[in-house]
């Protein structure tokens, strides 16, 4: 079971559409698709094609009303804050960004993003896909000693150990992968990555 995962795209559409090309039985565009939420109805019109499979959050730069309505309009799934179970796993989504210093419209506090990783923590054995990155890791550092990730979702990590972590929003970081206790975590950004999963025990 193949799930191709991808973020910040920032409306470059000719690379969208190559990663579209690449087979996989779930596609999940984790935050970003644009910028300034400028470009929504192109985006929809070119993930409609995999609208079946396609499970969409909204970055920081799209509200979760945008995304919502955009997903509504072209046959999307709204993974924003939900979760869909696969073979034995559960792959659950959470999009916007901790606060950052540009007030883009998909922003939560830290207690915001908290409150909403925690209706994730009993699900087993998981694949999380957050639009931000954990603070204070390879994954969210713009330059050496400057970090701009969420502490929620590094303590989420922490506590709970999902088997598998994706996220975006720092694109200094795309493609970098490390581990966190047991969890396997990747900066996935516009290049993407197949994940593939064992469907049984």
């Amino acid at each position: 079971m193949r799930l191709l995962i991808f973020s910040d795209i920032h409306n470059d559409w000719k690379t969208l559409e190559r990663l579209l090309q690449i087979e996989a039985e779930y596609y999940i565009a984790a935050g970003d698709q644009v910028t300034w939420a400028k470009g929504l109805e192109r985006c929809g019109e070119i993930l409609q094609q995999r609208a079946a499979n396609m499970y969409v959050l909204p970055g920081n730069h799209e509200s979760a009303e945008q995304v919502s309505t955009m997903c509504a309009r072209y046959g999307m799934h709204d993974f924003h804050q939900r979760h869909f179970q696969v073979g034995k796993w559960q792959v659950a989504g959470l999009g916007y960004s901790n606060p950052t210093p540009f007030n883009t419209p998909g922003e939560y506090s830290e207690p915001q993003l908290a409150e909403r990783l925690r209706r994730f923590a009993h699900l087993q054995p998981l694949v999380l896909i957050c639009h931000a990155p954990p603070h204070g890791t390879a994954l969210d550092q713009i330059r050496p000693g400057l970090h701009a990730g969420s502490t929620a979702v590094h303590d989420f990590i922490r506590d709970y150990q999902p088997d598998y972590f994706f996220c975006g929003h720092i694109h200094e970081a795309e493609g970098v992968a490390i581990e966190i206790g047991r969890t396997r975590a990747r900066n996935v950004g516009k290049k993407g990555y197949l994940l593939e999963l064992d469907e049984h025990q």
